[in-house]
């Protein structure tokens, strides 16, 4: 099936969100007595916060009751920094005309709240472009489950195998390749050389790599 619909991650892929949501998390998991690593970031990145708080929680056995709390704290965090420090990635307004020109449905769907979606889409002026949005803050599942970027597709009554995903972390990928769309991986530099991307159709260093070349090797 060839693609018509294209369907971007947010965070760390459209704006350069990933560091504020490590202070965001590290300021809050602070006041827990708990401090991650880098390498520890970098195995719950792409998850929901919700899952991103139960895991370490769990790791360090803080207890239930402090979790939605924390949740709380993080999510209010990001979103003030996002707000007053986010960097547009480059290639942001380019791949947005590149899809639009070719008359592409164009979709957002997210591990990241509502908020989240509604305060990038005003900080980026793409919100004439999109045609659906998707949070997967309320599913029984974030990703690498699937069912966010199913549900996008949905909104846009578009079939999964005619949709191209563009991604910048692991799970994200995972879950692209599993609605059985195609997925662009543009993933932080320092881990552009990583094997773990070798499922993803095209990997690219930024957004504005991207070109008719590019597009044809993937809609094939």
């Amino acid at each position: 099936m060839q693609l018509n619909t294209v369907i971007f991650d947010i965070d760390g892929l459209l704006i350069d969100s990933e560091p504020l949501w490590n202070q965001a998390a590290e300021e809050v998991l602070r006041d827990y007595g708990v401090n991650l690593t880098e390498e520890q970031y970098k195995t719950t990145t792409g998850l929901r916060t919700k899952e991103f708080v139960h895991w370490w929680f769990n790791y360090y056995q803080i207890g239930d009751s402090e979790h939605a709390r924390a949740e709380k704290k993080i999510v209010r965090s990001v979103l003030q920094k996002i707000e007053h420090h986010a960097q547009i990635m480059p290639g942001l307004a380019y791949i947005f005309d590149f899809f639009h020109k070719k008359e592409f449905k164009i979709g957002l769907a997210t591990s990241s709240p509502q908020e989240l979606i509604d305060l990038v889409v005003r900080m980026t002026g793409i919100k004439d472009y999109l045609h659906a949005t998707a949070s997967a803050e309320d599913l029984t599942y974030g990703k690498p489950h699937p069912q966010v970027y199913l549900n996008c597709a949905e909104k846009m009554d578009a079939a999964a195998t005619s949709c191209i995903c563009f991604e910048d972390s692991f799970n994200g990928m995972i879950a692209a390749k599993a609605a059985r769309m195609k997925c662009v991986v543009v993933p932080h530099y320092s881990q552009l050389k990583d094997e773990k991307w070798g499922a993803a159709d095209l990997k690219l260093s930024s957004l504005q790599n991207f070109g008719e070349l590019h597009f044809n090797i993937v809609n094939q």
